[in-house]
């Protein structure tokens, strides 16, 4: 079962989680793929890409198949993105009988929550490939990186409104899982209505990473994304460059 995030509150999803927010980050990944693969790519498959954020942006440098588990969020995604290709899939089993230049695998990777999800997710990419092609892997944060946090989230549209609180944690540090807890309260013409949802992904080490990767037969190194937001904040992260020989 999806997420109620993924679902029913999809028509919501926009006012979290807005468009321009993935501007710079995707031309980090737009400079990572085109470094590492050549010639340059010209096709990409994302696994796991949602509302479809990512592909607006990748779709100005590649000819994008756009893929999710949440058939609301493809919706979101078509709307979006009229000149992708969306195919419905799980990142674990999706087989499409064909190759891309390029694989792109985001956050959503953080709902394998075990090793031999990760694996699955990691042989699709590998056999979705192309010989010389480059696949990115970006998970939230690793085992060495994890912190607990707190973040605030608000958006309005006309007469619709919403904050969130997101509390990420960890109960059990001896486990591959972190808890992600969100606190919804959404404002329309019917009132306020409250919502709790809790998501548990997964959290490996670097270590466990780069054998699963290397596993699925991927020659990889690893890279880090870096941006600055308009309040001058900055935001980073580690990525996994995985290139099929």
């Amino acid at each position: 079962m999806n997420p109620a995030l993924y679902d029913e509150l999809t028509p919501w999803y926009r006012l979290l989680d807005p468009l321009d927010d993935h501007a710079a980050e995707v031309a980090e990944y737009v400079r990572a793929l085109d470094t590492a693969i050549s010639p340059a790519p010209r096709t990409l498959l994302e696994l796991g890409a949602g509302a479809g954020n990512n592909g607006y942006f990748l779709s100005q440098h590649y000819s994008c198949t756009l893929t999710d588990l949440s058939e609301p969020m493809l919706r979101l995604s078509r709307e979006l993105n009229p000149g992708c290709r969306h195919v419905p899939g799980d990142m674990r089993t999706l087989r499409l009988g064909e190759t891309f230049d390029a694989v792109l695998v985001h956050d959503a990777v953080s709902y394998m929550t075990t090793l031999e999800d990760l694996a699955a997710a990691a042989t699709t990419a590998f056999v979705h490939l192309r010989t010389g092609g480059a696949a990115l892997f970006l998970p939230d944060c690793l085992r060495e990186t994890f912190r607990e946090q707190t973040d605030e989230h608000g958006g309005e549209d006309g007469n619709r409104a919403f904050r969130c609180i997101e509390w990420m944690w960890d109960p059990d540090p001896d486990d591959s899982t972190y808890t992600v807890d969100y606190a919804f309260l959404f404002r329309d013409e019917t009132g306020v209505k409250a919502v709790h949802e809790r998501h548990v992904e997964g959290l490996f080490s670097r270590t466990d990473w780069l054998r699963v990767l290397s596993g699925a037969g991927f020659l990889v190194v690893t890279d880090t994304w870096e941006v600055a937001t308009d309040g001058g904040e900055r935001y980073s992260g580690e990525m996994f460059v995985c290139r099929r020989p």
